[in-house]
């Protein structure tokens, strides 16, 4: 149960953005930017960086939801996510995605401990300079949002058929209020 008052009936974050709507369009659309973009790291992989750091912090409702959404994107694997979140370095990823992923991983502990030898990495796999700003900056967001969603006590109601209904809706058609 919610630390605050919400409309338990929308899922995740929704319930959140109607609780403020003020904010809820300046972060829709910074998440349509940062997540929907055409440019660099395709959707999938945008939505597997935030399930993996989503995964890092515990996060179970952002790391489900966003696990699926990437599962619907890029991989005909069914067990494409669950090899990333347990042990991405062996998963069935490209070196560049590991390189990524372990910018995100150091991210999450604290942005000072991202390294110049993994950006040096990342860009050896052939990463680009926008590709690893977006990985930073999708992992420092889901770090906020996770931490908003716990911090307030926020769960997820996702059954499997309701989880995996919602991934196909957001990976078809994005993020709406």
């Amino acid at each position: 149960m919610p630390h605050i008052q919400l409309d338990e009936s929308l899922p995740g974050m929704q319930s959140l953005l109607k609780f403020r709507p003020e904010i809820a369009e300046p972060l829709l659309t910074l998440m349509t930017i940062l997540m929907r973009g055409d440019e660099g790291l395709s959707k999938g992989e945008r939505e597997l960086i935030a399930a993996f750091v989503s995964d890092l912090n515990k996060c179970n409702a952002c790391a489900n939801i966003h696990g699926a959404i990437s599962q619907c994107l890029i991989s005909e694997n069914p067990q494409m996510v669950d090899n990333v979140m347990d042990n991405y370095k062996n998963a069935p990823i490209s070196e560049k995605l590991k390189a990524l992923l372990s910018i995100a991983e150091s991210v999450q502990k604290g942005g000072k401990n991202v390294k110049k030898e993994q950006i040096e990495g990342a860009k050896n796999y052939g990463s680009t300079d926008q590709e690893i700003h977006d990985t930073v900056l999708i992992s420092s967001l889901f770090c906020l949002f996770n931490k908003y969603i716990d911090g307030l006590g926020l769960v997820s109601n996702d059954t499997n058929d309701s989880l995996n209904l919602r991934a196909k809706m957001i990976a078809e058609f994005g993020y709406s209020k």
